[in-house]
């Protein structure tokens, strides 16, 4: 049920952008290729089962999880749902 200008579906076609941008997203961080056997950021050594679980690897546990937060701190909100992105 669209409002005002907006066509009927902007809602679904909102919601079906900011899917997709997430899947590109997840995409973009898929790891390929060899694991390394210790940390890029702490040379800490990576288990075996986490280098077989997520090929590619290249971060301890504990350097991924920090990179993660630090990377979610900066994304609070869907810039493309907000009036504020529509109005600029």
């Amino acid at each position: 049920m669209a409002s005002g200008w907006a066509p009927d579906g902007a809602v679904q076609d909102q919601i079906d952008a900011s899917i997709e941008d997430a899947v590109a997203e997840a995409r973009r961080h898929l790891t390929q290729g060899d694991s390394a056997e210790f940390c890029e950021e702490c040379d800490a050594p990576i288990p075996e089962a986490r280098r077989k679980a997520i090929p590619g690897v290249q971060l301890c546990i504990k350097c991924q999880t920090a990179m993660e937060e630090s990377e979610t701190r900066t994304q609070l909100y869907n810039r493309r749902g907000s009036k504020d992105s529509q109005l600029r």
